[in-house]
């Protein structure tokens, strides 16, 4: 176990902070297959936006690289626009 106050202190907010991604990162991969499992277009074309938005909300906070975030933003983006 830790002895100094400060690594004490940084193990309490790494446990923090290791949780908070961990519930962005699985958010983000729920609405990622929402969109992706859905066949209508204008639902999909109505939750794009959210999706791109939560997409760039995590690679500015580096929860994702922001390459990721494009190449998913892309990829989902090829979906929708390929529904009938």
């Amino acid at each position: 176990m830790a002895n100094h106050k400060s690594s004490e202190k940084r193990i309490r907010q790494d446990k923090t902070k290791n949780e908070n991604n961990r519930y962005y990162a699985k958010t983000m991969r729920n609405a990622l297959k929402k969109i992706r499992s859905t066949s209508n277009k204008e639902e999909a074309g109505t939750m794009l936006p959210k999706v791109n938005s939560m997409l760039d909300k995590l690679a500015k906070k580096n929860i994702i690289h922001v390459n990721k975030a494009s190449n998913l933003k892309s990829s989902v983006k090829k979906h929708v626009d390929s529904l009938k």
